[in-house]
């Protein structure tokens, strides 16, 4: 009977060793805070754009653009990262109309997470773009209006966000040696009972 005891506790400590890996894919970066915010309606061209974040980022890999209703890109700074916080300064003055920021950063832990959100100019005071006859689109335009904008369903701020997961080879390694250490336990368990028969 104790031998059984043992071996159900040893199941149950098994099954919450396999549900601990999935747990650190939900703190994994995320857009906290955008300014403009995402679905804003202006009444005066923003000269900045600041994405706030859970974790700190990586300056190397932070990439933060605007482009417009045409999906041409709009000139700007390179990004200035604070902590958690990515800013790029607007180098022209943005007219009436429709922009996508769309963001690509790594955390300081390596993972990738990438998202796009959408807001308006509307000054009274501005004349509305005219549409130009032909526009190319630009490689990274591209990837916020195609890749981008689909990726999720929206974080905390509104803005979609892609999010890579744990890697498989992670969970199941984790998952192999904890089972192995169990078997061994029970094994161990199951010989001590059996010596003890014996001795009896």
């Amino acid at each position: 009977m104790r031998t059984r005891s043992v071996t159900a506790l040893l199941a149950a400590a098994l099954t919450a060793l396999l549900l601990v890996p999935a747990t650190p894919a939900a703190a994994h970066n995320s857009l906290q805070e955008a300014t403009p915010a995402r679905d804003a309606r202006l009444t005066a061209a923003p000269t900045q754009v600041t994405l706030r974040f859970l974790q700190g980022l990586n300056p190397s890999f932070t990439t933060i653009t605007v482009s417009d209703a045409a999906q041409r890109t709009v000139p700007t700074s390179a990004p200035a990262v604070d902590g958690a916080t990515g800013t790029v300064t607007i180098d022209e003055p943005l007219g009436n109309g429709t922009y996508t920021v769309a963001y690509r950063v790594v955390s300081r832990d390596g993972h990738p997470v990438q998202g796009s959100y959408r807001f308006t100019v509307a000054d009274p005071a501005a004349p509305a773009p005219s549409a130009p006859a032909s526009a190319a689109p630009t490689p990274t335009a591209l990837a916020a209006s195609a890749g981008v904008d689909g990726a999720d369903e929206p974080d905390a701020s509104g803005a979609r966000s892609g999010d890579d997961g744990p890697p498989v080879a992670l969970l199941a390694g984790g998952a192999v040696a904890g089972l192995l250490v169990i078997t061994g336990i029970v094994l161990l368990v199951a010989r001590r009972a059996r010596a003890r028969r014996t001795d009896h």
